[in-house]
């Protein structure tokens, strides 16, 4: 068989990485009725090797310059690198037109500047914007530590006593069940007894539950009610003996007048319990027995007992207001100011210090002024009012006047009395633009004058001549609904005629 070999360029020419190369495929062609064989190419040959790296993709590729190799004509060459060069130039004037035609305004520097500064400045406007507060969070609203436990918890198999032992923790300090109780009492018929009603809440009750009952029973003025519930509890051990309501009951019958002093006061007074005295004592004051709580604090004094300074005051500021007492009271101050354990409310300092005052015992208030000072405590304008007035009354009107800049410093507000005093203070000094603006402030301060403010600023206009400030305030004072006194009314008709 006749053959003839030929060789015939199966692909065409491809460009690989700038250099040109032929791809050459050998074939054999016969006779028509000869079978054609191929050849078959190498692998490397049918799947070109690839670059080992990816491209960068941060470099444009395309307008990358190719590298000139020996296959490039030089005419090639330069047209590539005047293309280039023309981009170059297109660049270089674009970005100088940028330059040229970019302005900053004053408001852009000033931003940018900023940045390196700190804080942005805002335009003017709304500055204070209001935000809205952030929620809640659970778990900060949540209280630390434990849950706190029930304060009434129910046993788990109830019972009888179970049930009694919590209503009794319930009931027997309970205020409105203890005075509900001394209500069911008053509410018995005459000959009734009080056991009716005891009776069925006694498995309730503790040592100390019907002071407070006792005490109800004597506000209601039913003493023998309260004799009988403290007899009713002393048949009950687990009711009495107990302090407490033996001394509400011996206060409610002292008070009363039904109770009757043993016959050897001197045994009793040195035997008895001090708050056993002391309750004696509370109930023969407030019921008005002065001569007996002086005769057992005179007993007592002698049987060498000491008793609370509250007593003393108490009893000092009821026989103040006697003033044929006025040798009782000095005693009184005189077995205080002895007394190394002085331990005073400011009630009760107050109110010794106003019945020093209606005796003349300036000394004293003083006294007890600079001691309440020095045990640490703030005095209350009650109290620089009381020695405001002392003051006043002694005629020291600059040291009343250094007690008011006191105030004034402490940031004490004034009530209607010290208005009262201070005003009266001002008039003593001949101050009358202190007085009208005291006076002024006072009705500032949403109070209503008294007839004897408007008294005493009238006196006031009339001692200085002014006629006129005194029928202001003579028609403010009627239109407050006051009418003045004849003698207030005479001398106003003798000014009027004296100057017209």
């Amino acid at each position: 068989m006749d053959c003839m070999f030929s060789s015939i360029p199966a692909h065409p020419f491809m460009n690989l990485k700038g250099n040109l190369q032929k791809r050459i495929c050998v074939t054999t062609l016969a006779h028509p009725n000869t079978r054609i064989c191929y050849r078959k190419l190498p692998k490397n040959r049918r799947y070109p090797r690839r670059t080992k790296l990816p491209p960068d993709f941060g470099v444009n590729l395309f307008l990358q310059k190719p590298t000139t190799t020996g296959t490039d004509t030089p005419a090639d060459a330069e047209q590539i690198n005047s293309i280039y060069d023309h981009d170059d130039s297109a660049e270089e004037e674009e970005e100088v037109n940028v330059n040229t035609d970019l302005v900053w305004e004053s408001d852009e520097i000033e931003a940018i500047s900023s940045l390196f500064q700190g804080r942005i400045p805002q335009k003017p406007g709304k500055l204070g914007r209001e935000r809205p507060l952030p929620l809640p969070l659970p778990h900060k609203l949540r209280p630390l530590g434990f849950p706190t436990p029930k304060k009434h918890i129910k046993l788990a198999s109830p019972g009888v006593a179970s049930s009694r032992a919590s209503m009794s923790k319930q009931l027997y300090k309970n205020p409105s069940f203890l005075i509900g109780l001394a209500r069911e009492i008053k509410d018995l018929p005459a000959d009734g007894d009080v056991s009716a009603v005891l009776n069925k809440w006694a498995p309730f009750l503790r040592k100390g539950s019907l002071s407070m009952t006792i005490r109800e029973l004597g506000h209601m003025c039913l003493p023998q009610r309260a004799l009988q519930t403290f007899c009713w509890a002393q048949k009950l051990p687990q009711l009495y003996p107990d302090d407490r309501i033996l001394i509400s009951t011996v206060e409610v019958l002292a008070r009363t007048r039904e109770l009757k002093l043993p016959a050897n006061l001197e045994k009793f007074t040195s035997s008895a319990n001090r708050s056993l005295i002391e309750a004696m004592m509370k109930g023969f004051i407030k019921g008005g027995s002065l001569n007996l709580a002086w005769k057992l604090l005179s007993v007592a004094k002698q049987s060498k007992r000491m008793l609370d300074p509250s007593i003393y005051a108490k009893l000092i500021l009821e026989l103040g207001k006697n003033p044929d007492n006025h040798m009782l009271v000095v005693d009184l101050l005189d077995d205080l100011g002895e007394r190394d354990d002085l331990n005073l409310t400011q009630q009760d300092c107050t109110a010794i210090m106003k019945v020093c005052i209606r005796h003349g015992k300036f000394k004293t208030v003083e006294s007890l002024f600079n001691w309440f000072k020095q045990s640490g405590r703030e005095p209350s304008v009650v109290m620089y009012t009381t020695l405001l007035h002392s003051r006043y009354s002694e005629k020291k009107y600059r040291e009343a006047l250094a007690v008011v800049w006191e105030m004034e410093a402490s940031e004490c507000l004034l009530d209607l009395p010290a208005y009262r005093v201070a005003i009266k203070l001002f008039i003593g000094l001949k101050d009358v633009s202190r007085a009208v603006r005291c006076f002024s402030k006072l009705k500032e301060a949403g109070f209503s004058p008294t007839y004897d403010m408007y008294r005493d600023m009238i006196n006031m206009y009339m001692g200085s001549g002014r006629v006129r400030k005194c029928m202001e305030v003579c028609k403010e004072a009627k239109m407050a609904g006051f009418s003045l006194d004849k003698e207030t009314l005479l001398k106003l008709s003798q000014l009027e005629k004296d100057i017209f």
